[in-house]
């Protein structure tokens, strides 16, 4: 039985962030569908002190915020994009249209399809957090979307240097300084002067994830992408306190509301653990987000062997899973909840957050139980197509789906395998509303 040596926040407590974030996002969406540009306007100041004529950047702006890099600086990114690039194609290739001919003279087939427009959100009111714009534009690209546009808040009164250059190497086609709500808002719903978009990708804070899954229907949507979680897997063969410790504050730094959790079976370890914790928190430049984090949502369990801990690692489905164990394939082998997985201390999250080329767009809130992360199918619509290439073939499918629809009471949908039959088979086969044909009658 596993003993919770440290929990986090109350569900009840969760739910009821959960409604005030509700109730703020359905009232800004709808001011954003009614008002557009004003709407648009009036949050961006509000939040984020942010007013210009156009929030659109200029290609002048873009290549201003480019040559405030350094050349390393530069070379960085790239090598970042090219990663993220190289898996995206990967992937992309693996997806293959089809036609077979299934029957005589049938044939089948699928097309996968990108959509015609994306829209990208890159957070950064906290740190300007430029990796989200390789994950979401170039992953886009690669699937072949032809418009994709950005947005990104302003940082520190401007636009993000990095963010801008990122976004324009890895292609995005128009650039918007715009955050929370009233980007995702615009992209979705469009306004006077943005084009709306087929599909919102990309992380964010709780209210643009609540802003999405409102807008879910209206467009695609990647995912439920909330505040950041991480599962630290360890035992004392893996890994030690300072290990774990790095990485569960290491991601905890994103957000006050960004849980923590270590589960584990050396109940030593997990003392060594938040004892580094402690100590980390004294001297980490980020303690003060980190340790509110820590504090609400942090958890500590310990659990009797590797079967259990697996069981709970399901349970709770987190969005990063830090595996450091003897055997961490154990885990590969057996969790099937989870946004993503880093098997083994030599990686970590932080290089799938920024650059080792999986994205770091990934589920949140337990919805790892049933998506998983961005990649380039998430920017495809996989679509069917049929040929019926023969009379015969036309008039033998053609009585199975009359006979069929009878049985359904539709006479409508019957008919129109009846003409077939009659037409392609020369057959005679009454009209809808008639008895279905049998194999005697149109013999």
């Amino acid at each position: 039985m596993a003993v919770w040596l440290k929990r986090g926040s109350t569900a009840a407590a969760k739910a009821e962030l959960d409604r005030k974030v509700r109730d703020v996002v359905e009232a800004t969406l709808a001011d954003i569908d009614a008002r557009g540009d004003a709407a648009v306007r009036e949050l961006s100041v509000k939040f984020d002190g942010w007013d210009r004529e156009d929030y659109r950047l200029s290609a002048a702006e873009i290549q201003d915020c480019i040559d405030q890099l350094t050349g390393q600086d530069l070379k960085d990114i790239e090598f970042a994009q090219t990663q993220v690039r190289n898996f995206a194609q990967i992937q992309r290739a693996s997806m293959t249209d089809v036609e077979v001919e299934t029957l005589p003279g049938v044939v089948l087939g699928h097309r996968h399809l990108p959509v015609n427009a994306a829209g990208c959100y890159v957070p950064g009111g906290k740190y300007p957090l430029l990796a989200s714009a390789h994950m979401s534009v170039i992953t886009a690209k690669v699937a072949g979307v032809p418009r994709v546009v950005t947005c990104a808040p302003p940082f520190g009164g401007k636009a993000a240097p990095a963010i801008v250059a990122a976004q324009a190497m890895a292609g995005a086609d128009d650039i918007y300084v715009l955050g929370g709500i009233q980007a995702v808002g615009a992209m979705a719903l469009g306004t006077q002067s943005m084009a709306a978009v087929d599909m919102l990708v990309g992380p964010g804070n709780a209210f643009v994830a609540e802003a999405k899954r409102q807008l879910f229907g209206r467009v695609g949507i990647d995912l439920f992408a909330g505040p950041t979680e991480t599962l630290v897997i360890a035992d004392e063969i893996g890994a030690d306190g300072e290990l774990c410790a790095t990485d569960l504050l290491g991601q905890a730094e994103h957000g006050p509301d960004s849980p923590a959790i270590l589960l584990t079976t050396s109940e030593a370890l997990a003392h060594e653990t938040m004892r580094e914790i402690e100590r980390l928190l004294q001297i980490l430049p980020t303690a003060d987000i980190a340790r509110k984090a820590w504090e609400t949502y942090g958890e500590v369990i310990v659990a009797e062997d590797a079967a259990e801990m697996v069981r709970i690692a399901d349970e709770i489905a987190s969005e990063h899973v830090q595996v450091m164990t003897a055997d961490p394939d154990y885990f590969l082998k057996r969790m099937t909840n989870y946004g993503a997985l880093f098997l083994g201390a030599r990686t970590n999250v932080s290089f799938g957050d920024k650059v080792i080329g999986t994205n770091h767009t990934l589920p949140t809130k337990k919805a790892a139980r049933f998506t998983g992360g961005l990649w380039v199918g998430k920017f495809i619509k996989t679509c069917t197509y049929q040929r019926v290439t023969t009379d015969a073939a036309s008039a033998m499918i053609g009585e199975y789906c009359s006979r069929l629809c009878a049985l359904e009471g539709f006479a409508g949908h019957g008919e129109q395998a009846n003409v077939r039959v009659r037409r392609y088979g020369g057959r005679n086969v009454p009209y809808a509303g008639a008895a279905a044909p049998t194999p005697e009658t149109v013999a």
